[in-house]
Formats: C-alpha cells, structure tokens, sequence
C-alpha cells in the first residue's frame, strides 16, 4: 500500500486497536474530529467511544490520565496537538511517567506513548513550531523516537506502542503528507534505538533526524554534482541513541556534519559530537560541524525560512568539512 505519514500513523493506530484490547488513544479532538492533522479520522467510529476517547483542553490531564491507565495495565496513546504544548505535561513527564517502572521495582510499568507532531517551516503560531526533543531526550527513563518516512511513522509507532517504556513520538508536520511511499500492509515493527543507513557515502557523514533527514538528501544529491559522496544517517531514536552507527559511518568517511532545527544550545546535535569526539576522534580529519536552528525561540512565519537548516546550510557546512 502507499502512504504518506500521517496516513501511516494511522494505520498503525488501527492495527494496534484492533490487535491489542488493552489499547486505547486519548487526546484533544481525537474522536469525533479525527485529530487536528486527521491522524485518528475514523477510528472513533470504528472502535467506539470508549477506545478513542476525547479529552478535555487540559494537556497535563491527558499525560497524567494516560499514566494512570498504563498503571492499570492499558496501553494508552496520548496524542498532545503541537509538540509545545509538551511544557504543560513536563511535571507529569519527568516526575512521574518516566520514572515510575524504576520507582516501583518493576510492580508497575508506564507503557504509554504520548504522539505529538513537532517542527516548522509550516507557517504556524507561535508555540506551533518547536523542536523540544531535547528535553526529553535528557529525561532518564522515557524513549524519544521521531521517524522520517512512512515506514519507519507505522514500524516505530507499533514498536512503542508494544514497549514496556514510556516513548516520546514526535511526528515531523513538514513532511506529513510531503510524499507517499509503498509500506507492508499489516503489522510490522522498527526497532527503537536503532538509526538506518539513509544513502551510502565515503567521504562525509551527515546526521540527521525526523524532517532534516529528507533536507539531507536533498543535499547529498547536489553534493554528488561535486563529487562528493555523502552518507546519510537517520537516528529515527535519539534517546536512546544508536551511537555504533554513526561512529561507525565516522570512522569511514572521516568527517561528520550533524543536523536538527531543534536550537543549537545543548541539543542532540551536542551529544552526537560528544560521542564521536569519544569513540572516533582519531578518525577524524576535520572539526565536526553542526546545522542547527538559531538559539532564539522559534521565530514568526515572515523569519522560519531563515531557522529552519536548508540544502544550501547543509552543503555549506559539508564544503567546510571537506576544505579543513
């Protein structure tokens, strides 16, 4: 079958419900609306009102409500509406759904996921647009996952939703319905913590996650004019993180460059450095560059050309790496 991701999220929802009685979503508009970007259109109807359950306009609830039934043994899917609405949840988040399987020994699991879509370049308001990984990706205890294709949105979703942890599934709104790609019917799982090899290459290492992942390959496409052969990596999980992947393609190609239009400060782009400083430095023959958003809060439609990382920053930052 063909899907974009938004298409394949809900496929993967459908699956869940229908194969797992212990599952349910929850969320703001979810039910009869089908969710502010149609990610759950239908299934209310086809599941009822007691799997697919509107919610009150109250963020911190849905996390804590969501807690509660995972405590009791669901398996709850959260849907927040814009990633930064995820500041209201953070007390719910970070003292209690991430810490609760550890703080009982085990007697009781958190296995929930709360969905929310994330990133800009979409012309949204203010608080619409942001890249909060980070913060979570620094909470022990959660998994922070963001796919870039169709397959990886369906195979990744059924996987967290099977997961004893709580998971973090942040979905990239640029490319929602961006292309349509042939995914497996039925069910089919991607393993969390697991990057993939986007594109081979021999002479640099790009990084990159969630919608950067396609800007990417947009820019190794143009590099090859130039005859350089970039590898992309797409983390898909950035907590945790598959660090083999990426200090493996490093150790061969030499060069790394690392992508996300989360900002710059102290984002996951920092801890991939750190890591590759780590375990591949001698590998190294060049600084590792970084392409990131700017460290101001995410800007008005007129100025999100400008935050955002492009092709033309991504190849730049290549070039760099290349003339060191």
């Amino acid at each position: 079958m063909k899907a974009n991701l938004v298409e394949a999220v809900q496929d993967g929802l459908r699956i869940a419900l229908r194969e797992d009685p212990d599952c349910l979503v929850l969320g703001e508009d979810v039910g009869r609306n089908g969710g502010v970007f149609r990610a759950t259109d239908g299934l209310q109807q086809e599941f009822g009102d007691q799997r697919v359950l509107d919610t009150p306009l109250a963020e911190s609830s849905i996390a804590g409500v969501g807690l509660g039934l995972a405590a009791a043994g669901m398996h709850p899917v959260c849907e927040i509406q814009f990633a930064g609405f995820l500041y209201i949840t953070m007390n719910q988040i970070g003292s209690q759904v991430a810490r609760l399987r550890m703080r009982t020994g085990g007697g009781l699991k958190a296995q929930m996921v709360i969905r929310a879509p994330y990133g800009g370049n979409v012309r949204t308001p203010d608080l619409h647009s942001d890249s909060f990984e980070a913060l979570y990706a620094h909470t022990p205890g959660i998994k922070v996952v963001l796919p870039a294709t169709a397959y990886a949105a369906k195979g990744l979703l059924l996987a967290a939703i099977e997961d004893p942890d709580p998971v973090l599934f942040l979905e990239p709104m640029r490319i929602y319905r961006g292309f349509r790609e042939e995914i497996p019917e039925g069910r089919y799982t991607v393993p969390l913590g697991q990057a993939r090899v986007a594109r081979e290459g021999t002479d640099v290492t790009i990084v990159a996650y969630g919608a950067e992942v396609s800007t990417a390959l947009e820019a190794a496409e143009a590099l090859q004019m130039e005859h350089i052969e970039a590898e992309v990596i797409d983390l898909q999980t950035v907590a945790p993180l598959d660090a083999e992947t990426v200090i493996g393609s490093v150790r061969k190609t030499g060069r790394a460059v690392v992508v996300h239009e989360a900002a710059r400060p102290v984002g996951v782009g920092a801890e991939v450095v750190a890591r590759i400083q780590e375990e591949a430095f001698y590998s190294l023959e060049a600084p590792v560059e970084r392409v990131t958003g700017w460290p101001t809060p995410y800007p008005f439609v007129q100025a999100e050309g400008l935050y955002v990382p492009s092709m033309a920053r991504i190849a730049a930052a290549v070039r760099r790496t290349l003339s060191a």
